[in-house]
């Protein structure tokens, strides 16, 4: 792995590996999940928290799922705390109809300077892919997201002659 990414992932992607698998997509996704934490874990890319983060999943009513995401936060290296800025930014993506939580995860990230925010919300995916020129960062789903990356690290590694 040659960039070391900064990953934000938000509350549904971090809940996915808890998710029921038995649909291909959700295992798939949780199983590129999985990976990206461990990239996170080995210190290849960097995962970032933030208050969003952490006001979200305590609010999660299933506590055993609550407890398994902050296991997974532990992983986490970059903390982003919440400032006027963010609140704002949040509240001028919330004009663009971006619910709540996400234009707040969207402005933490930024404000984070995430390469990516990742998520398996596909409104979420399709509304910051209409206004993707208005984002410092990438918004991708995180199975779709690891395979570029695999792909780019692969084809970086055949021109390098490894």
């Amino acid at each position: 792995m040659s960039k070391i990414y900064k990953i934000y992932l938000d509350v549904c992607c971090l809940n996915r590996t808890l998710d029921n698998l038995e649909q291909f997509r959700i295992r798939m996704e949780a199983e590129a999940v999985t990976q990206i934490i461990q990239y996170c874990e080995d210190g290849k890319w960097i995962l970032m928290n933030s208050d969003m983060i952490e006001f979200e999943v305590s609010q999660h009513s299933d506590s055993f799922k609550q407890q398994q995401v902050k296991s997974i936060l532990n992983v986490a290296n970059t903390y982003i705390q919440s400032t006027e800025n963010i609140v704002l930014r949040g509240e001028e993506l919330m004009k663009l109809s971006f619910k709540f939580y996400d234009a707040l995860h969207l402005a933490f990230a930024e404000a984070g300077d995430a390469d990516v925010l990742l998520t398996t919300d596909d409104r979420l995916l399709r509304k910051a892919k209409q206004y993707q020129n208005i984002f410092s960062i990438e918004v991708e789903n995180p199975m779709i997201w690891l395979m570029n990356i695999l792909q780019i690290e692969a084809e970086n590694n055949e021109v390098e002659g490894n």
